[in-house]
């Protein structure tokens, strides 16, 4: 685990470095667009540094979670305003702050959220890296981890897959089309089935632990104790499939305003793929560990996409 994060922080660094070091990528910003581009850096290292202290305070370490599916929509809409509304980048505006309401909403039923802002429901993934890595249980070298990884890296990350609007201004030039009114449509169309997925586990575990709540018998899905019907026969991550490939269509806008398939702000979406990918692996350990059945399940269907290994029908 410790080798993945130090990966992913160096990966990030590294990436960033080379895009606007190198001659490779045109990262020739205008005043307006430089501007506007530090003010947001600003308030990264500002949330950066709020998340950690109030992590640190109340001990509770999913404070990025919290900007996760907020903190975008600020970024998009003050680089849309900034471009004095320019109708591509409105355009990715609007869908990003659907992207946004839907998440922090489905995040709020779970209760992400309180009254009391430094509470809220923990992901139980940090937990579980604590007790997989004892070397972290020192009051110092888990508020490094939580500084480093937790903070600047995941808020690094949310603003680097955000920054293909601000790719979409440079090229503003070039006026809507239909292939950016496609893009739309697939980008809305994978939100959608997003909030399927996650409509489709929140029903389940709703129900799973309903029935052993009131100590009844367990069967099907609810027996084996993870959902493998709806979406979830199709993928074991649904919700990140749909997650990656949002950002990814986000990203193309970039390409229909710049004309280049390869761009800098590539970087986001691609690493966001990368800490998705880990963060399965991880979350698919535990699961290992607590369903004797789940090894069946991973066997015989996809981490992310059906196509890239067909589910096995009947297989339970």
């Amino acid at each position: 685990m410790i080798r993945t994060v130090l990966f992913l922080i160096v990966t990030l660094s590294a990436v960033v470095y080379f895009a606007f070091t190198s001659n490779v990528f045109d990262v020739s910003f205008n005043a307006a667009q430089t501007d506007a581009l530090i003010t947001m850096l600003k308030l990264y290292l500002a949330s950066c540094l709020y998340c950690f202290v109030v992590s640190e305070v109340a001990e509770n370490y999913s404070q990025v979670d919290k900007f996760w599916s907020t903190i975008p929509i600020v970024y998009v809409w003050y680089f849309a305003i900034s471009s004095d509304m320019n109708s591509r980048m409105v355009l990715m505006a609007i869908l990003a702050t659907l992207w946004g309401v839907r998440l922090t909403l489905n995040f709020a039923r779970r209760g992400g959220f309180s009254i009391y802002f430094w509470r809220g429901e923990e992901d139980y993934r940090w937990i579980e890296v604590r007790k997989t890595m004892p070397f972290l249980a020192g009051r110092f070298a888990w508020a490094s981890f939580n500084l480093f990884f937790i903070c600047f890296y995941q808020m690094g990350l949310i603003f680097l897959f955000t920054l293909p609007i601000l790719v979409a201004w440079q090229g503003a030039s070039i006026p809507l089309f239909w292939g950016d009114y496609l893009i739309a449509f697939f980008m809305f169309l994978f939100i959608v089935l997003e909030t399927i997925s996650d409509q489709q586990q929140y029903e389940f575990q709703t129900e799973k632990y309903r029935l052993i709540g009131e100590g009844k018998n367990l069967d099907g899905d609810y027996k084996l104790g993870f959902r493998t019907t709806g979406l979830w026969s199709i993928s074991r991550h649904p919700n990140f499939a749909c997650e990656q490939v949002i950002w990814v269509m986000f990203y193309l806008f970039s390409v229909l305003a710049t004309g280049q398939w390869i761009n800098w702000s590539i970087m986001g979406c691609l690493l966001l793929i990368v800490l998705f990918y880990n963060s399965a692996n991880f979350s698919e350990s535990i699961s290992l560990k607590k369903y004797p059945d789940y090894k069946k399940y991973r066997e015989n269907v996809p981490m992310f996409f059906s196509f890239l290994g067909f589910s096995k029908k009947n297989w339970k």
